[in-house]
């Protein structure tokens, strides 16, 4: 097995689908990695998604104020129209570009984190997902990340109370 983080004794907090990219925290602290992704804990998670379509207002407030899943019912914190990441990498492989359908970028923040459940979400509202990007986990970014890239971060037990209210 190839080590891909010269890092060992690190685990994932959270996990990232195949079509997914973006910011992925690894860690060697139990009590991290349960809060990071218990979903009692509720920790916000912002993504970037590019949508089919052109996304309005009436589809960003019902994200926000909720949609109902196969599961159950899911909200967004934030819903707001972005425009296209300039910083953004290109996708490997690219996404499928039809000429006569326009697309259009979300910046979404939820605080669950159920199978699929952004690309669910906006599916509920008619616009299905292309592309997307975990772009925050808590207090952490992929701002000032390469992909590819890592930082190592050193997290004590005091920063549990802090990072339980995010």
């Amino acid at each position: 097995m190839a080590l891909l983080v010269p890092i060992k004794g690190v685990y994932p907090a959270g996990r990232l689908d195949k079509d997914s990219e973006g910011l992925l925290l690894l860690t060697d602290q139990g009590w991290l990695q349960h809060l990071i992704s218990h979903p009692k804990k509720k920790m916000r998670k912002t993504y970037r998604v590019q949508v089919e379509g052109i996304i309005g207002q009436e589809q960003l407030a019902q994200l926000t104020s909720g949609v109902l899943l196969k599961d159950g019912p899911a909200n967004a914190h934030t819903a707001i129209a972005i425009a296209e990441p300039a910083n953004l990498w290109p996708r490997d492989p690219p996404i499928r570009k039809r000429l006569n359908q326009p697309t259009s970028w979300l910046e979404l923040t939820i605080s669950e984190g159920r199978n699929r459940q952004v690309r669910r979400m906006t599916a509920a509202v008619g616009f299905p997902t292309l592309r997307l990007v975990r772009s925050q986990i808590g207090p952490w970014s992929i701002a000032n990340i390469e992909p590819g890239e890592f930082r190592e971060i050193r997290v004590g037990n005091e920063a549990l109370g802090k990072l339980s209210n995010l």
